[in-house]
């Protein structure tokens, strides 16, 4: 395996499957099972989950929702997603640890750094929920902030589509995909990645990107190996 500790980002969007809302149990197993082809080859993995399914912060403070209400809403959809991923992990034979931002006592663990290392190191996945327990803050932002935290080798960001492309290649037929590029690159063609907090704190502490395709059965195990699937945003 090319990497010992990875930080898995997921959307929340990614659990509804074919569903408008809510959590596919279908779409969660297969999650489950990809995670453990790499478990089982040793690499450590911390999964940082979104809760754009359940409720997204931006959309009620749009509607007229006080928006700090709204995103502990939203920390609260992550913690959601995380008992729900735990549950996939676990039903595949998987250790698993939740952690919480925000105090959650009953459902899950608080965040604490060395504690969290502990579990990755004993070979447990740990699933980070409640963001970075503070509203205006995307998943983003507390995927990366994670990864530094927990001392990743790299953050793969798994989403629909199968790396950055430079127009949006579910409208533009003519998008061509980048194998490789730099932070400077990214910034400089105003490419989409994550939000510019999360993205510029990935680039002050040389933490690589791999964005890729997570819903196609066995990529995540091709790029913890070193396959060339996605694209990788690095220095």
């Amino acid at each position: 395996m090319k990497y010992k500790r990875i930080l898995l980002k997921l959307s929340g969007e990614a659990l509804m499957g074919d569903r408008q809302y809510g959590i596919d149990p279908e779409r969660l197993s297969e999650y489950a099972a990809d995670i453990k082809t790499i478990t089982d080859k040793g690499v450590e993995v911390a999964i940082v989950i979104g809760g754009g399914n359940i409720f997204r912060g931006v959309a009620g403070a749009s509607e007229g929702m006080d928006r700090v209400q709204g995103d502990h809403m939203g920390m609260l959809a992550t913690v959601i997603n995380g008992l729900a991923l735990q549950s996939a992990l676990e039903n595949t034979g998987i250790p698993t640890r939740l952690q919480s931002a925000i105090k959650i006592n009953e459902v899950a663990e608080p965040f604490i750094r060395r504690r969290a290392m502990r579990h990755l190191e004993k070979g447990r996945v740990v699933i980070f929920g409640g963001g970075t327990g503070n509203p205006y803050f995307t998943t983003d932002s507390a995927a990366v902030l994670r990864a530094i935290e927990i001392e990743a080798d790299v953050i793969l960001k798994g989403t629909r589509v199968d790396g950055i492309y430079n127009a949006d290649p579910e409208k533009d037929a003519k998008a061509t995909k980048f194998n490789t590029i730099s932070f400077d690159d990214v910034l400089r063609k105003g490419l989409k990645v994550m939000d510019t907090t999360a993205f510029t704190l990935s680039q002050e502490n040389e933490l690589p990107i791999i964005v890729f395709d997570m819903n196609k059965k066995g990529n995540l195990f091709k790029v913890v190996s070193g396959e060339n699937i996605g694209t990788e945003v690095n220095i």
